[in-house]
């Protein structure tokens, strides 16, 4: 472990030893992994990652929490959210992300006074403050923390911190919620939640790592990562033919290739969606 590492790993440690008991907002990406696996080996049973169902997170995305938990033995806690109860959330303004983490934090609040916690804790690293992200504003209405921020660790840090701690999905691409394929102003619905998973589970399974299946009503934009297109389009028939049997009436491949967040491209085009300013629906 190089210095720089060394460093950062203690300064993760102490801040979880200042907290003396935690609750961990575990989605299962590498920036939450790192976070639940250091103050589980911080402190132990005061450490509890908890993970949150809803039609939004992919199957695929939970059973690997599952698989972390197992692998590194810490405590974890299968949560169920109701987002999709929310008006603001289904609505799907600029402001959905809001929604979504409020939704999230009033649970892990309830958790942590009922069993006695003294923090609730997220995977926010340095380079998601420059990010478009509404739900940093409901972790600070709700007092949540993230240590990865104050450790000063970037993304690069964190992948390279969880490589050499041994956590296998260190080098694991971003996974946003299936909420995040639905263009802004089109409701959020189950039905269509659905039709994300089947559609990027397929494309999984040719191989894709990098991969996103847009949802612009009746046409799936296929986004896969620059070193993947060559992949993608060797197999474009199949491709073509299993999305429009999940309920697609066309498909495409974005030329332009991955770019996680790129349906914020609409907020700078023509009138932008109008904000929230509350904090519930």
């Amino acid at each position: 472990m190089s210095k720089v590492q060394k460093s950062n790993l203690e300064e993760l440690i102490a801040i979880f030893n200042r907290m003396e008991s935690v609750i961990v907002a575990f989605s299962g990406g590498v920036d939450s992994a790192l976070t639940a696996v250091v103050a589980h080996q911080t402190l132990g049973p005061s450490a509890l990652a908890v993970t949150a169902v809803s039609p939004a997170l992919a199957q695929r995305e939970l059973a690997e929490t599952h698989a972390l938990a197992q692998r590194f033995g810490f405590a974890h806690r299968v949560i169920n959210t109701q987002e999709l109860e929310r008006e603001g959330y289904v609505a799907n303004t600029s402001q959905r992300c809001f929604f979504c983490k409020d939704e999230l934090y009033s649970h892990l609040d309830e958790i942590k006074e009922r069993e006695g916690f003294a923090w609730v804790a997220n995977g926010t690293n340095t380079d998601d403050l420059g990010d478009y992200r509404p739900g940093l504003r409901a972790a600070s209405d709700h007092d949540a923390r993230s240590p990865l921020v104050e450790a000063g660790l970037s993304k690069s840090d964190v992948r390279r911190l969880a490589q050499e701690l041994e956590i296998p999905i260190w080098d694991k691409p971003a996974q946003p919620c299936l909420s995040s394929r639905i263009p802004y102003g089109i409701p959020v619905t189950v039905q269509t939640l659905s039709k994300i998973e089947r559609a990027e589970d397929f494309l999984r399974g040719l191989g894709l790592k990098e991969v996103r299946a847009r949802h612009h009503d009746q046409l799936c934009r296929v986004e896969v990562g620059a070193g993947e297109m060559e992949l993608a389009f060797a197999h474009r028939l199949a491709i073509v033919e299993s999305i429009k049997k999940i309920g697609y009436l066309w498909v495409s491949l974005d030329l332009a290739g991955l770019r996680s967040g790129s349906l914020n491209d609409q907020l700078e085009l023509g009138p932008k969606p109008k904000a929230s300013s509350g904090r519930g629906a």
